[in-house]
């Protein structure tokens, strides 16, 4: 678990706000962790849009086993400015690889 300790079911989840310049772009629900990514859901929201074609360039550029692509478009999402901020009052996470597919996505 990212908190380290690990959680009863009845437990509240620990999520992250996907944040763009103070604008919500989803939110992020632990569900496991995978070595070191954390996987979770993912919820869109209202900036979803904006980040959208920065994931799916770096998802495409890992499909193509196009390294050089799939580096510079985790690059691009590296420095867009994207910030996770933990619901449990954690300090924010700025730097980060992130991966979204529908309604699954992973970090670490």
């Amino acid at each position: 678990m990212p908190a380290g300790d690990a959680q009863a079911s009845d437990s509240p989840k620990v999520t992250w706000a996907l944040e763009l310049a103070d604008r919500p772009v989803g939110t992020l629900i632990f569900e496991a962790q995978d070595m070191f990514w954390s996987d979770c859901r993912f919820q869109p929201g209202p900036a979803w849009e904006d980040v959208r074609p920065l994931i799916a360039r770096s998802a495409e550029a890992w499909r193509r086993r196009d390294l050089e692509a799939a580096r510079a478009a985790d690059e691009a999402i590296m420095t867009a400015g994207l910030v996770l901020l933990p619901s449990d009052g954690g300090p924010p996470i700025t730097e980060f690889l992130l991966r979204i597919d529908g309604d699954t996505a992973r970090f670490r």
